[in-house]
């Protein structure tokens, strides 16, 4: 039987495979043009199949950028609780899980900040990111209260704090860190400067 014929489906959890099917297909490819017609292909079943679990493939985008948000919490709060110091050392620790998880991920990081993945269209995907992001404020919340950062408006330290880390996990997956136009380290250097002009 060649690849491309359907085979008979016995997977036990028929969403799961499917959700995981994408996200091998994200990962080679980089990319989210697929069709459900090709996942439902290579998880080896019906054409039909997906539409028991997923209204489209905007659907199922929106699945696998929930995930990804899940996942990038979960990394960013372990490398935290490896952490014991500092509010500013758990701050470069949480900032390089999301930069290591985009650099691993580089296909669903991107997914989970495209236009592709509507937030506004689904509430478990809007909690998800919220969550998310919730780890950061947490955080810089925790910094102010023990004096570590300075007492400005939460929201301006919070996106200073997401702008800076989403555009260098940006330039890192897109290989834009060159040593010889930022240094050697310069995911460290680029933090150091933002968290000097946030600690009092």
């Amino acid at each position: 039987m060649s690849e491309t014929q359907e085979r008979p489906y016995h997977h036990g959890d028929l969403r799961r495979a499917l959700i995981e099917t994408a996200l091998v297909m994200l990962a080679a490819d980089q990319n989210w043009t697929f069709t459900l017609r090709e996942v439902a292909r290579r998880t080896g079943v019906s054409h039909a199949a997906p539409y028991k679990h997923f209204r489209d493939r905007e659907d199922l985008l929106r699945e696998l950028a929930r995930l990804g948000f899940v996942q990038l919490g979960e990394s960013m709060t372990q490398a935290m609780s490896l952490t014991q110091s500092s509010v500013r050392e758990q701050f470069i620790a949480g900032a390089q899980a999301c930069i290591d998880f985009a650099l691993c991920n580089s296909g669903l990081y991107r997914l989970m900040f495209s236009a592709d993945a509507d937030k506004s269209m689904d509430p478990d995907l809007h909690d998800a990111a919220m969550k998310t992001f919730t780890i950061l404020l947490q955080l810089l919340e925790e910094g102010q209260r023990d004096g570590s950062f300075r007492p400005v408006n939460i929201d301006a330290l919070a996106a200073a704090s997401w702008a800076q880390v989403h555009g260098l996990a940006m330039l890192a997956i897109n290989g834009q860190l060159l040593e010889e136009k930022v240094g050697s380290e310069p995911v460290l250097a680029a933090l150091n400067v933002l968290l000097d002009g946030m600690c009092q």
